[in-house]
């Protein structure tokens, strides 16, 4: 009986074949390509939400700077992840992942397609890869890492951050420690602490077989497809220059003004982004000193209406019309050190794509954008970029037969006419909402609910109505 069961257990035919891994779609590319127009109009086909892979637009504040997509450019297709975290923590790569994946879930059981949309390539190699090679061994199987030697040793506290840690690393581990910058204690650290839990040398689990298959192709969390919005970089270049043209004018230097801090560090969350450090000398000029001291007496004098500030209009025009010769030079200089170092940006963008496709043997279908931003044609957008990410998404899904639930034309039919659909809360002030993603996120924020209680308690508005909900073809009779 025993030998019949065995038997039967090693039957190949009896089996179970292993499960399919979900899709993601994966749109990224170097700044400035069009990867989040192109994740937006692929909602017009398939239903898609996307989640935010760009390292500053997670973050609140500094819309302009970092370029996150507006609200009336996201035509009511669903985004996570975008301006949702604290601009003064650091959010990792394994915070991106470890945030990511239930998202990503969730929207695999609303039966959707997620899209990961976004530039910062460390992050989505993070999150598709099984585990992080920078990472505690908590976050890989006991199988990759092996049975440990060590009974864990104290060589370091997790916050010391003291100059002697290299050094410490340097003796624990000289190959881990050549790995990394001495000034990177954050780094420093997670590698010790790694040795003090494990007994294994984080060279070790770099150089072991696990780190052998890590990030390559076929060893992906998810079934990705991988889509890159390219142009040539003299187009990429001059797009960028008059990027930041516009952004200047839209007001970058009084989102910068508003977070500028003497003693800020650059190196932690939001004032890590390009466009922040390089107006600092800028800001410790005298002429932006006195704007200061007149805005603090605006906001501060009784003659003037609440409410006005010196703000009101560009600071760069202000600076630019000063009698300051210094401080117009300390401008001009910084706008063209952010130009330069977002075309830095670019090429370093263009490279890690060029090693995940050749090293880790990453498929990335790549789509051209070059005509389209040189001609500034939506025709020519359509037809030579979102045309081709279409046919390359279709291919992908039809793979394993893999059917969501409203990419049938029914379900886009309802899809497109939500988005049509404005709703319209009473209670905050008729704020007008966008479909009904938009508005199911805005009456979960934490701002609607306070006002929905406080206008309950204090009953300003007899028999109040929550919400309001009426078509955009019946309000302007199309």
């Amino acid at each position: 009986m025993a030998a019949t069961e065995s038997t039967v257990t090693s039957n190949p035919s009896n089996r179970e074949r292993p499960k399919p891994k979900p899709k993601l779609l994966v749109i990224t590319g170097p700044t400035a390509s069009g990867k989040s127009k192109l994740a937006v109009d692929l909602a017009s086909h398939f239903p898609v939400e996307l989640i935010n892979a760009d390292s500053m637009q997670v973050y609140r504040g500094l819309d302009v700077l970092t370029n996150k997509l507006p609200l009336s450019h996201q035509n009511g297709v669903p985004h996570h992840l975008l301006g949702t975290v604290s601009p003064n923590v650091e959010f990792t790569a394994k915070a991106f992942r470890d945030s990511a994946i239930p998202i990503i879930d969730d929207i695999l059981a609303r039966n959707h397609l997620p899209v990961i949309v976004g530039g910062t390539n460390y992050y989505i190699q993070a999150l598709v890869s099984p585990f992080l090679l920078d990472d505690s061994a908590e976050d890989m199987d006991e199988s990759c890492l092996g049975d440990p030697t060590g009974s864990g040793n104290n060589f370091i506290g997790e916050n010391d951050c003291s100059n002697n840690s290299y050094d410490l690393l340097k003796d624990i581990d000289p190959v881990a420690a050549n790995r990394i910058h001495p000034n990177n204690h954050r780094k420093i650290n997670q590698y010790i602490n790694l040795y003090n839990r494990t007994g294994v040398l984080p060279s070790n689990i770099f150089q072991g077989k696990a780190a052998e298959k890590w990030g390559q192709v076929d060893n992906l969390r998810y079934d990705c497809c991988f889509i890159c919005v390219d142009a040539s970089l003299p187009v990429l270049d001059r797009y960028v220059e008059q990027r930041v043209d516009c952004m200047m004018h839209e007001g970058l230097l009084n989102e910068v003004y508003g977070i500028y801090n003497l003693n800020a560090v650059y190196t932690r969350g939001l004032r890590q982004a390009i466009g922040v450090r390089e107006f600092e000398p800028l800001l410790r000029t005298c002429v932006v000193k006195d704007m200061h001291e007149r805005e603090r007496e605006l906001t501060e004098g009784s003659s003037i209406e609440k409410g006005e500030t010196l703000f009101n209009h560009n600071l760069m025009e202000l600076v630019r019309s000063s009698s300051n010769t210094e401080s117009t030079i300390l401008l001009e200089e910084a706008i063209e050190k952010v130009k330069l170092n977002t075309r830095r940006l670019v090429r370093r963008q263009k490279r890690m794509l060029s090693r995940l496709q050749t090293l880790f043997g990453w498929n990335i279908h790549y789509v051209d954008s070059t005509e389209s931003i040189s001609s500034k044609s939506e025709d020519v957008w359509t037809r030579q970029v979102v045309e081709s990410a279409v046919k390359i998404v279709k291919s992908f899904l039809s793979e394993n037969g893999t059917i969501f639930g409203t990419s049938n034309d029914t379900g886009m039919k309802i899809i497109q006419r939500d988005l049509w659909t404005q709703y319209i809360c009473k209670a905050c002030g008729d704020r007008v909402l966008r479909g009904f993603h938009e508005w199911e996120q805005h009456r979960q924020g934490r701002g609607h609910r306070k006002r929905i209680s406080r206008l309950k308690r204090k009953a300003q508005v007899p028999g109040f109505v929550e919400e309001v909900k009426y078509s955009v073809s019946e309000q302007l009779d199309i």
